[in-house]
């Protein structure tokens, strides 16, 4: 999966003392787009790429790499362009550490966008000096936004239900959704799979969890089995393709980057049972 980043580590411990240097890493984002090297190898920029009088706001580090964010507009050095990080999945012109410190700086891009202005009085932020988070003078905080959200695997005996969305993604899929106020991970299960396809379940088990900066997304992984009828009663509104498929019929995705390919490979494969 994209975090899968052994044996780098990605520390998001924040430094507010954080002063960015020539040879540190910087992302910078337009509209889901990351700003790159363009040419034969696509690469990221660094503070060195920029203007002297450009702002940075540290992110995190991978490793001894240091990675900071473009604060202000967008710029756009010669040789450069904006690229949809969507399709940098699987892409092997970066590093697989790289594309997750990417994956991740946008979710944090993301938050200060959306955060330059207090919600409780309007009045603009300003970022803390202890801590990732945005203060208002009038006493409120803000913390980067985590949407928590499920993968769901459905088996029925040797099939697994697969789906594929009304738009977007074109690949094969499982039931997904966002969790609602006052649910718990399990009832929002429940509840997608019969919102999606009409279908009960029981015995829902817990896998495994993945950040997804791409949605800001913590996707949390669950297998279930099917409850009674197998029957499909499909939203067309959010799915255009949802059936039974056996282990040996399951076609993964063209990458390794998600939760979702992982736990369909994890069924094709025998694994989970």
């Amino acid at each position: 999966m994209i975090q899968d980043i052994a044996p780098h580590k990605l520390g998001n411990r924040y430094d507010p003392t954080a002063v960015p240097e020539q040879e540190d890493y910087a992302l910078c984002f337009d509209n889901g787009r990351v700003l790159l090297r363009t040419g034969e190898t696509a690469r990221l920029l660094r503070i060195k790429d920029f203007p002297e009088e450009c702002r940075f706001v540290y992110l995190f580090t991978v490793d001894d790499c240091r990675f900071f964010l473009l604060s202000g507009e967008a710029f756009t050095p010669d040789g450069c362009d904006f690229v949809d990080i969507r399709t940098l999945r699987g892409s092997k012109q970066l590093p697989r550490e790289i594309l997750f410190a990417i994956f991740t700086g946008k979710h944090l891009a993301d938050w200060y966008r959306d955060t330059r202005f207090c919600g409780r009085c309007g009045k603009p932020m300003r970022h803390s000096p202890e801590e990732r988070a945005m203060k208002c003078a009038c006493g409120y905080t803000a913390y980067p936004r985590i949407m928590p959200a499920v993968i769901v695997g459905v088996k029925n005996g040797d099939s697994l239900l697969l789906t594929k969305y009304r738009t977007g993604f074109a690949h094969n899929a499982l039931i997904a959704g966002f969790t609602e106020i006052g649910e718990t991970a399990e009832e929002t299960v429940a509840r997608e799979v019969m919102e999606e396809t009409g279908i009960r379940v029981k015995n829902i088990t817990y896998y495994k969890s993945q950040p997804w900066g791409i949605a800001n997304d913590l996707l949390m992984g669950f297998y279930c089995d099917l409850d009674g009828d197998p029957g499909i009663t499909m939203d067309k509104m959010e799915l255009k393709y949802a059936a039974w498929v056996k282990r040996d019929e399951i076609e993964l995705q063209p990458d390794d980057s998600s939760l979702t390919n992982e736990m369909m490979m994890m069924f094709k494969t025998g694994k989970i049972r």
